[in-house]
């Protein structure tokens, strides 16, 4: 199996991460800590050597990546029937805003210097820290969380097409709920990207459950 469909399969795994933790948070309320952090992390790697580094390394990803992997996994494994709709909706859907992002230069520069203001603020929460930067829950602070969903409402929020969140409203309206939300929206737009920098094409999503499987038994371990 090639290394490009490896690289692929993160990205997917990344993708429906995000999409079934925005799921999470909007008819239950919450997450998984390690889940949501390795998303969030994600989005601030704007110049990785690998791309396993993107979700904290290749020997974390069975771990950082579970539900992700997972997800996908019963993308490959059960009738169409048992998937669930929304998470496929969520994926397909910032699918779809990645692509018109990618189209937009002035918007990902925009984006980029933006997330580099991010990084910074992150940096301050965690000044006697000197890993801080590469540990995940530097970026999970509320005040960090919400710059990220400030920055999703000032670029990608702009486009016609918009995510519908479906859920409890309770949990949709309580405010931190909200900007995690947008911020997930952002991760998953991110390993979106990561997919199709590496080869991935809407149409192949048909045939794909051949190209992955040997991927996701390798990552999954």
């Amino acid at each position: 199996m090639s290394r490009a469909h490896d690289e692929q399969t993160l990205g997917l795994a990344g993708l429906f991460q995000a999409a079934a933790l925005v799921e999470q948070i909007a008819t239950r309320g919450m997450v998984s800590q390690n889940t949501f952090e390795t998303s969030i992390f994600s989005i601030m790697q704007l110049d990785p050597e690998t791309s396993e580094d993107i979700y904290g390394g290749s020997d974390e990803l069975p771990y950082n990546l579970h539900l992700g992997l997972q997800n996908l996994k019963d993308m490959v494994e059960k009738p169409r029937a048992e998937h669930n709709k929304d998470v496929v909706r969520y994926a397909l859907s910032m699918m779809h805003l990645e692509r018109k992002l990618s189209a937009n230069p002035e918007m990902l520069q925009t984006i980029a210097q933006r997330l580099k203001q991010v990084s910074e603020q992150a940096r301050y929460f965690n000044p006697d820290d000197p890993d801080a930067m590469s540990n995940p829950a530097t970026f999970c602070h509320p005040n960090v969380i919400a710059n990220i969903a400030s920055l999703y409402q000032d670029t990608i929020s702009s486009f016609s097409f918009r995510i519908q969140v479906t859920g409890d409203p309770r949990h949709l309206q309580n405010s931190e709920n909200a900007a995690k939300v947008r911020a997930l929206l952002l991760a998953g737009i991110r390993s979106a990207m990561l997919w199709r920098q590496k080869g991935g094409k809407r149409w192949q999503l048909l045939f794909f459950k051949s190209r992955i499987r040997p991927s996701l038994k390798k990552i999954m371990g």
